[in-house]
């Protein structure tokens, strides 16, 4: 018997009056949701709401609550012509959405699916495991399958109204009966508990890919409104400033030497007189905020994307300020930062001299003293964005001769791998950012005779390699830990630079500091003049007291974590 053909059949006869109706299909698949794509919502749940007599009723009423949920929502989305395209799709999605959070124990919020959209085709490779594939195809494209070939009867107009109506009437009884049930007990789940509701799957991702299209369509991101267009260079400023700011990737503060870390991981810039901030927040956890962020004049609690697009930013002051810019990037993109400047992409061997199975952050520098050379006026400024520490294959961002630290992981399946293999394939990939920064201080060392020259080093977010259970990044700034959010910044000034003197400059090591501070950094290295510059926010006037004004990054491991 052909196992695959019969199935369906052998399903229908359950049903022998009429065959096997949409409403059928609608309720086999949120107990399917429930019961099999649910784990880290399940396990989440059970971390608050530990299994004991006294809970087993309001546990109950959860998942019988959330599966009528879903009930509700198809019977109101899912008709004749819509039911087997919407389920499909769903199926395959939620199937995808089941892995990552089991795996890495991502949250599915609204910024994580613009994060999504950000991603490109390399990155989406890098995640392809075959545990991936087996969740896809067991929870994804088998129930899709049979679906699809399922064949599906509709009853009369009117009956088939009246069964949906029986239906919808019965989900929102089973909601509404078991709130008022357990009352207290929701009313604490709905208010303090937010991160666990935002594991429920397919209910998260849906929810947050319709906010995000809510905001789509209500932006107009053509309109582009100018920032600084007083920015000028004063004519006292008779010295050219040459900087190389580099965005670093993924990378945390607490795994840089420089900050006590106990693995030598910047041996080089160690013989260099860097400063090496210790006590730094990112504005956000995803390349996709954080990036935007840091080049921003808006804080991190003013942070909306749409108005963060549609303003002009620090790259657009200095621009107007007649300096000369560049942004090579051997990431994905510049996240819309470098839209209005010329832009360089370093992914592919025909323009970075520097490929193995990637292309290094180093081949970025290939080439930059003949851009220099070629501007006989004006300040410069270079952007290098990396690919840095990207997960959550680590090995793959550094040469074979920097693997330092072994064993190490060897696979982007990191479940494979022990915490110590992780932790070494990690830190071999800040070495190699720590040979590239070594690097790009030679490169402007060369030109300390002709210009006042400085680096700045800026990591967009952290990192989680397992502590509490958590892997990668991207969860939301109000659960985020610190290793998701504490960022290395590095500042290195060449001698012909006169702003501080380096002695000075060291006092502001263990200040506080934020993403919210960079902007006016920038502006400040390139001593430009601005109603838009605030000097109270810039690093390197601030070698006493820190005014930034953005909430620390110090917080509590989130409630969900694996303690």
């Amino acid at each position: 018997m052909n196992f695959t053909r019969e199935l369906p059949k052998i399903i229908r006869n359950l049903f022998p009056d009429s065959g096997l109706h949409s409403n059928h299909i609608i309720l086999a698949i949120a107990v399917f949701w429930v019961a099999v794509a649910n784990f880290s919502f399940l396990s989440s749940l059970l971390q608050v709401y530990p299994l004991t007599l006294a809970n087993a009723g309001f546990l109950t009423s959860v998942l019988l609550g959330f599966a009528s949920l879903i009930v509700l929502v198809l019977a109101l989305t899912c008709y004749r012509y819509t039911i087997k395209p919407i389920v499909i799709s769903l199926l395959i999605a939620s199937a995808f959405a089941a892995y990552f959070m089991d795996s890495y124990h991502v949250l599915l919020d609204e910024q994580m699916i613009r994060n999504v959209f950000a991603t490109d085709t390399r990155e989406a490779a890098e995640l392809v495991s075959p545990t991936m594939v087996f969740y896809v195809t067991l929870l994804g494209l088998l129930p899709a399958w049979f679906v699809y070939r399922t064949p599906i009867h509709f009853r009369p107009f009117r009956r088939e109204l009246y069964s949906r109506l029986k239906l919808i009437s019965l989900a929102l009884s089973v909601m509404v009966g078991f709130f008022f049930l357990f009352s207290p007990s929701y009313t604490s789940f709905f208010r303090e508990h937010k991160e666990i509701r935002a594991y429920f799957n397919p209910g998260n991702y849906v929810y947050a890919s319709i906010r995000l299209a809510g905001r789509w369509f209500e932006a107009d991101t053509s309109i582009v409104h100018p920032l600084g267009e007083d920015a000028i260079t004063p004519a006292s400023d008779t010295h050219r400033e040459l900087i190389i700011m580099v965005v670093g990737e993924t990378a945390r503060a607490d795994r840089f030497s420089l900050n006590g870390y106990s693995k030598e991981t910047n041996p080089l810039l160690r013989q260099e007189n860097v400063i090496s901030l210790s006590n730094v927040a990112s504005c956000g956890t995803l390349t996709a905020i954080s990036v935007p962020c840091m080049f921003s004049i808006y804080r991190t609690d003013e942070y909306n994307p749409t108005r963060i697009a549609t303003s002009e930013n620090a790259l657009d002051v200095l621009k107007h300020a007649g300096v000369n810019i560049l942004w090579r990037d051997n990431n994905s993109s510049s996240k819309g930062v470098a839209d209005r400047v010329p832009y360089e992409d370093y992914r592919n061997a025909e323009v970075n001299p520097v490929c193995d199975i990637e292309c290094r952050d180093v081949g970025m520098l290939n080439g930059l003293q003949d851009y220099i050379n070629a501007h006989q006026s004006g300040d410069i400024l270079i952007v290098l964005h990396q690919m840095g520490n990207h997960g959550p294959a680590y090995y793959k961002r550094y040469p074979e001769n920097f693997e330092r630290f072994k064993p190490a992981c060897h696979t982007n399946e990191l479940s494979a791998c022990t915490s110590q293999e992780i932790d070494n394939a990690y830190d071999n990939a800040i070495l190699y950012t720590d040979y590239f920064l070594a690097q790009t201080i030679a490169l402007l060392k060369q030109n300390d005779n002709e210009f006042e020259t400085a680096m700045m080093y800026v990591s967009d977010h952290g990192e989680s390699l397992g502590e509490y259970g958590l892997y990668l990044h991207g969860m939301p700034n109000f659960v985020a830990p610190d290793s998701q959010r504490h960022v290395p910044v590095i500042l290195w000034l060449g001698e012909s630079f006169d702003d501080a003197a380096p002695e000075d400059i060291q006092a502001i090591r263990h200040q506080r500091f934020t993403h919210d501070n960079i902007f006016h950094t920038l502006l400040g290295l390139m001593e430009i003049k601005s109603d838009v510059y605030d000097e109270r926010m810039d690093i390197l006037q601030n070698h006493t007291e820190n005014l930034t004004r953005s909430a620390a990054f110090h917080r509590s491991p989130p409630a969900t974590a694996n303690q």
